[in-house]
């Protein structure tokens, strides 16, 4: 019975070393990756989220009309550039800013298209001048902006206050003009990024609609305007374009003045999210970098390079994305004053934010890591590889740890960059930032404002947006206090 019970013994593990080569017999989990915490980005939303920082550029109708809201009754002749508009102008000159792409308004609330679309004659195909026929802004945009190495999109009104469809009752808006506008702009490039849809939805605005003057709304703007079919019709050209507003893939941030809540979640709504919603959306901050209205406007002003990198702080330093309006002027180029505060505001993101203080360090340690996996790290030399693909981690039920950074002389130090691996999830809810001379007295930094990361956190160690002044300090310690789950970071930097 022995030798029996051996042989089968011998078939069995013969057996499955025969199976071990036709099958994947890997054990789950091998890399000990910790669970992710829902809900999670899409591979789009993350894409989208990685832009951060991006230009909104109006410009239309109203730019002629000294209008912010047209009422679509402007006859088409007004719109006459004084030039072809220029959009690899307007892209060159906010590459400079340290931007990635940008968003160009191709249709507002007045329905007049900057594209010669199918769907209308209030469009550039009528313009007043030959510069104006001459323009075609989504061809021209998309163009430069692959030329450029930059992302880019439209914004394209879902309300129409020149057509005799919006709002009447019926669904051929929709099916006759704005679902076919969609099909013809996602069709300029397959590699867009972001397409943008105001949320206005009618109201005591009074509008042309065709000649039948009046005012007009919808009940619901997600089944009027059918947004599933109009998602998946987008998303099966340009798979990773996110869609805005009333497309439910990324958030309004809740103010158009530039600033997001020091606790922010990629989830919920407006400035702060909730951390308890069920369904990732990011936030995006619209601001305007002059000082009148989205649309150009006669003797307007850009805000000073110190009150751009302000909004920065407080919205890609608060992980939201930043769609900052640099509106161009009646010639279809930005003005030169806007040029150079963009030039300017490169310029002092680079100094400020140029160089990580962490190259230079001594030591950099962390009080918890977890156990590594067949194939992965979760060193704390992940937070500083350069790959957004590694980070470092705690154990499971460890949701609490200390990352020590020591230099071997004193620095003075402006801001602390944090970046969780967000493919897992939005985790921390509460961290602190202390700095020390001589490694036993500990000062704590920005008290108050230390709660969640996101996809990034940039805290200034003074506890100002607005004056930029340091810290002298020799080690620096950033505690997680707490977190939904163990922590996870990819990035660490100290500028």
């Amino acid at each position: 019975m022995k030798r029996k019970a051996s042989t089968l013994m011998v078939l069995l593990l013969l057996s499955t070393a025969v199976r071990g080569q036709l099958y994947d017999v890997t054990l789950p989990n091998a890399d000990n990756e910790p669970a992710p915490v829902h809900p999670v980005p899409s591979q789009r939303q993350l894409l989208w989220q990685e832009t951060e920082f991006y230009a909104f550029f109006h410009f239309g109708m109203n730019t002629f009309t000294n209008a912010e809201w047209g009422d679509g009754s402007e006859a088409e002749s007004r719109f006459a550039p004084t030039k072809v508009p220029n959009p690899r102008q307007w892209l060159t000159a906010v590459k400079a800013a340290g931007m990635k792409g940008g968003i160009a308004v191709v249709k507002h609330h007045d329905g007049f298209c900057l594209w010669p679309t199918a769907t209308t004659t209030h469009s550039i195909v009528n313009a007043g001048n030959e510069n104006g026929r001459n323009t075609n802004i989504p061809d021209s945009f998309s163009v430069a902006a692959r030329d450029l190495g930059m992302k880019y999109g439209f914004y394209v009104s879902p309300w129409d206050l020149n057509s005799a469809y919006w709002g009447d009752g019926t669904s051929n808006y929709v099916n006759k003009v704005f679902l076919p506008q969609c099909l013809e702009l996602a069709k300029y490039g397959s590699d867009q990024f972001e397409m943008w849809f105001d949320g206005a939805t009618g109201g005591d605005h009074a509008g042309y609609y065709g000649g039948n003057r009046g005012t007009r709304t919808i009940p619901n703007a997600s089944n009027y305007y059918d947004i599933p079919n109009l998602r998946d019709t987008v998303h099966a050209i340009a798979p990773n374009c996110v869609m805005w507003g009333v497309g439910d893939e990324a958030r309004w941030i809740g103010n158009e003045q530039g600033w997001a809540g020091e606790t922010n979640w990629a989830m919920g709504s407006g400035e702060s999210g909730n951390m308890n919603a069920w369904k990732w959306k990011a936030g995006e901050s619209d601001a305007k970098a002059t000082n009148k209205g989205w649309f150009w406007h006669s003797g307007e002003s850009p805000k000073s390079a110190n009150e751009l990198f302000k909004i920065y702080l407080e919205t890609v330093g608060r992980n939201a994305t930043l769609i900052l309006n640099f509106p161009p002027d009646q010639s279809g180029e930005l003005p030169q004053a806007d040029v150079k505060v963009l030039q300017e505001l490169g310029t002092m993101l680079k100094e400020r934010l140029g160089t990580d203080l962490m190259a230079e360090a001594s030591s950099v340690t962390a009080t918890a890591t977890r156990t590594a996996g067949a194939g992965r790290s979760y060193s704390v030399a992940n937070l500083t590889d350069g790959d957004k693909e590694t980070y470092w981690a705690t154990n499971d039920g460890e949701h609490t740890a200390t990352i020590n950074v020591e230099w071997s002389e004193t620095k003075t130090l402006h801001y602390v960059m944090l970046m969780e691996y967000i493919r897992l999830g939005q985790r921390i809810k509460q961290f602190t930032i202390e700095t020390s001379l001589d490694g036993s007295t500990w000062t704590k930094r920005a008290s108050g404002s230390t709660t969640t990361v996101g996809y990034k956190r940039i805290v200034p160690l003074n506890g100002s947006t607005s004056n930029y002044g340091g810290v002298n300090a020799r080690y620096l310690r950033v505690t997680i206090e707490d977190s939904r789950s163990c922590p996870t970071l990819h990035t660490m930097a100290v500028y």
